[in-house]
């Protein structure tokens, strides 16, 4: 299966409350790579790459109740992966 990215905007509850390194957490464990960054307006943007299947998974898991803090919306969207990135690093 082809590796695909995803880029998803968090908003809520979610600076400073361990959410960047929830996410580097699970995204490792499925094997994803990408990163997880604070904004200045107080979301976290996530872009993480891989199979989509994974992709959805992490993306259940933040949408889900065992991340820090509280997430009211996540906007996502779809890209082709570039290949660019190695590891999943908070930014």
């Amino acid at each position: 299966m082809s590796p695909v990215a995803r880029r998803l905007v968090v908003r809520g509850t979610v600076q400073g409350v361990g959410f960047r390194w929830s996410t580097r957490s699970r995204a490792l464990q499925l094997g994803l790579v990408g990163y997880a960054a604070n904004l200045a307006d107080g979301r976290v943007h996530v872009v993480a790459e891989g199979p989509r299947t994974d992709l959805d998974q992490l993306l259940a898991y933040l949408r889900g109740p065992d991340t820090p803090g509280r997430v009211d919306t996540v906007v996502e969207r779809f890209e082709s992966a570039r290949g660019e990135l190695t590891g999943f690093v908070e930014r």
